[in-house]
This record gives C-alpha cells, sequence and structure tokens, in this order.
C-alpha cells in the first residue's frame, strides 16, 4: 500500500463512522427534519418573544377587550385587552421550559435507577422494578391531581410529578441496556480491576444507553408539554398572571368564544399541536438514526 492509499482512504473512513452514518439516517426522515426546522423556529420565537410581538403579555387594556386580529394586535386581544400574541410567544418559554425539564428530570432518575438496576441486580432490580411498575400502573394524570389539589398548583410540584411518573420507561431501557453491557469483556475487567458501580456508569453504561436514551428523552419532552397543557387547562398548573400555552385554552371552555372568537383559542392550541407532533416526529427520526439495522 503507498504512502498516498491511507490519506485517501481517511475521509472515506470519516464519512463511515457512526456519527455520520446515524445524520444520514436521521435526515433521511424528511418529516423528522422538517420537524426539526419547525421545532428551532418555535423556540426561537419564544427566545425572541419581547422582540417579535412588541406588546407586554401582561399589560391590558379595558377599551380593547376580545377585540379581533388588527394591525395593532395581530392576534387579537383577550378578555382583559392583553395581547394575545404576545402571551402565545411569551407561554412558549413556559411550557417548553416545563417540557424539558420534566423529561430531564424523568431521564436522570431513570438513567440512574435503571443502571443501578442492572449492574446490581439481586434484590435492588427486584425493588426498583416492582417499583416502576407501581408508578405505571397509577394513571398519571389522575395522581397529579390529587398532589395539585393538596399541596397547591405551581410550576415546580408540576415538573417533579411529571418527570417521577415518566422515568419508569427510560429506567427499563437503560436496566436492558446495562444488562447487555455489563456481560462484556472491557466490563468484566474494569469490575476485577476494582471498579465501582458509579465509575462503570458514567465511563460505560451511560454512554452505551446514551443514543436510545435521546429518543426516549424526546418522547418525553412531547408527553410533558401535553401534560403541562392539560393540568393549566384544568386551571391546576401554571398560574395567571403567567401565561402558558394550556392556561390560554381556558378560554376554550365558553361555546361562544369557540364560535365567536376562534383567536383567543385557536393559536395556543396550534402551538401545542405543532410542538407535540414535531417532537415526537424528531424522536422517530433519532430511532432510526440510532438504529443499526438501518443502513
Amino acid at each position: 500500500m503507498s504512502a498516498i492509499e491511507p490519506a485517501v482512504l481517511a475521509p472515506e473512513a470519516a464519512r463511515r463512522s457512526p456519527g455520520r452514518r446515524a445524520l444520514r439516517r436521521f435526515l433521511r426522515h424528511r418529516m423528522a427534519v422538517v420537524s426539526a426546522v419547525v421545532l428551532l423556529l418555535i423556540v426561537l420565537a419564544a427566545v425572541f418573544a419581547r422582540q417579535i410581538a412588541g406588546h407586554d403579555p401582561n399589560t391590558t387594556d379595558l377599551f380593547a377587550t376580545r377585540s379581533g386580529p388588527s394591525g395593532d394586535h395581530w392576534l387579537g386581544t383577550d378578555a382583559t385587552g392583553r395581547d394575545v400574541l404576545a402571551r402565545l410567544l411569551f407561554s412558549g418559554r413556559v411550557s417548553l421550559g416545563v417540557g424539558v425539564a420534566a423529561a430531564l428530570l424523568a431521564v436522570v432518575v431513570g438513567t440512574v435507577v435503571g443502571s443501578l438496576s442492572g449492574l446490581l441486580g439481586g434484590w435492588v432490580d427486584q425493588t426498583a422494578m416492582r417499583l416502576a411498575d407501581v408508578f405505571m400502573s397509577f394513571p398519571s394524570l389522575v395522581v397529579m391531581v390529587v398532589i395539585a389539589g393538596v399541596i397547591g398548583p405551581s410550576v415546580t410540584a408540576m415538573v417533579i410529578a411529571i418527570g417521577l411518573f415518566q422515568w419508569p420507561q427510560c429506567g427499563r431501557l437503560v436496566r436492558g441496556v446495562t444488562l447487555a453491557v455489563r456481560e462484556q469483556e472491557y466490563v468484566q475487567a474494569a469490575r476485577a480491576a476494582g471498579a465501582g458501580p458509579l465509575w462503570l456508569i458514567r465511563r460505560h453504561i451511560v454512554p452505551a444507553a446514551l443514543p436510545p436514551v435521546s429518543v426516549v428523552a424526546t418522547l418525553a419532552v412531547a408527553q410533558a408539554i401535553g401534560l403541562e397543557a392539560t393540568m393549566s387547562f384544568l386551571g391546576l398548573g401554571v398560574q395567571p398572571p403567567a401565561a402558558s400555552w394550556g392556561n390560554m385554552l381556558t378560554d376554550a371552555q365558553s361555546l361562544t368564544v369557540i364560535s365567536t372568537m376562534p383567536w383567543l383559542w385557536l393559536p395556543p392550541g396550534l402551538a401545542v399541536a405543532a410542538t407535540v407532533l414535531a417532537v415526537n416526529f424528531i424522536g422517530d427520526g433519532l430511532r432510526d438514526a440510532v438504529d443499526p439495522r438501518h443502513t
């Protein structure tokens, strides 16, 4: 082999790296790519809400209540004269923040519990899996309503409740990965050399579980956004005057509003639907990207 051949083969090897192959598989999923662009636009709209809206979301105008879309208020105003577009954009910060925070909590708890369960086995494994069964057996929405009724509605309580009821899916997935990884020779050698469970989790199990966990995390974000909207719609989530897509939908409880004032409920409803669908399609794309059976 000549000296030129390795240099020629190096770019080809880079193109065939696992990361490149995963990216290529993701880009083949057209809906995932479109959804990523849509989600990016939604995030940017929430980040630059003040510059885009041009109104404060909590400023009231009693002389312009429930007015339709106009040049001054592109999406009209609500029952107290607040600009609907401003509230919609600022609501994105709250709804997206709750979704990401709850999903992050679920992933952290699930990763820790699942890895320890699979690595230690025995009574630790049995206890963790039975605990997961208990969490999965209860309807999460009903339990969150009860929690909000007992301790009062708040964003923090909602994030914790959603995260704690989503961890079993991630925990079971990480446990399965751990059971496979712990039998590998390099893990057995590390254990024989005296490596502890936390070191093994940090150096071997978490990197192996990261691709499938990223898929679960995206789906958890979508579920958390939907649950936040439901809780806020019921008046048990984000409390006024703070705005979220869910509590903006409370206006849809009136048939008069639904039929004659669509600008009050249609924008937040579309925002929730678009965000949840985008995150779900991105999750599908990531699932195809990390699946080695897809070439």
